[in-house]
């Protein structure tokens, strides 16, 4: 698999990348997921300024520019929020067009319940993810997550009822399916 982006998207929580590693280890491809970006600019920069802002959209740039002119395909997650500008995507998708690349979009859904229920757990730790339920809901009910819809998704995964093994092998199977030999 040469060129090839899965674009795993989602609110907090969905799973994204829970998904990614173990489709990472199946596919034998790395995962770039959403908090290696976030936890860099973290470091010089508070969430949502515009030096945080800028800095991020440089480093996904970059990454998409430098994977896809060495013809690397990888695993990336993302997180549609407010803070993200609505053109990112269009850019992404020219900078891996250019190389002859593919973009596959794959959504992660869950009930928002069942999200807040995940956001406690341990393992968003590791990452500096965000953890803090009444946090969450600020910045739902502010409007922080709205995001213009992404292009249609190559398989929606209802991460509520699908394991992350189960997610895995139906992402590798679609896209096997868009991506025939």
């Amino acid at each position: 698999m040469s060129g090839i982006v899965i674009f795993l998207h989602g609110p907090a929580a969905s799973g994204k990348y829970t998904v990614g590693k173990v489709l990472s280890a199946r596919l034998g491809v790395p995962l770039f997921h959403n908090h290696l970006t976030v936890d860099l600019a973290l470091s010089l920069f508070e969430f949502g300024t515009p030096g945080f802002i800028k800095l991020r959209e440089q480093v996904w740039l970059a990454a998409f520019e430098a994977a896809a002119a060495a013809g690397r395909s990888f695993i990336f997650t993302f997180t549609p929020e407010a803070t993200v500008d609505a053109g990112l995507i269009a850019r992404l998708e020219r900078i891996i067009a250019r190389q002859r690349g593919r973009i596959h979009f794959v959504e992660l859904r869950c009930p928002d319940a069942v999200l807040q229920e995940r956001l406690a757990n341990d393992s968003r730790a590791a990452f500096g993810k965000l953890k803090d339920v009444d946090l969450y809901r600020s910045i739902r009910d502010a409007g922080g997550f709205e995001f213009p819809p992404l292009p249609a998704p190559l398989l929606v995964i209802d991460s509520e009822t699908m394991s992350p093994d189960t997610a895995a092998l139906a992402i590798q199977a679609a896209l096997a399916d868009a991506n025939p030999r």
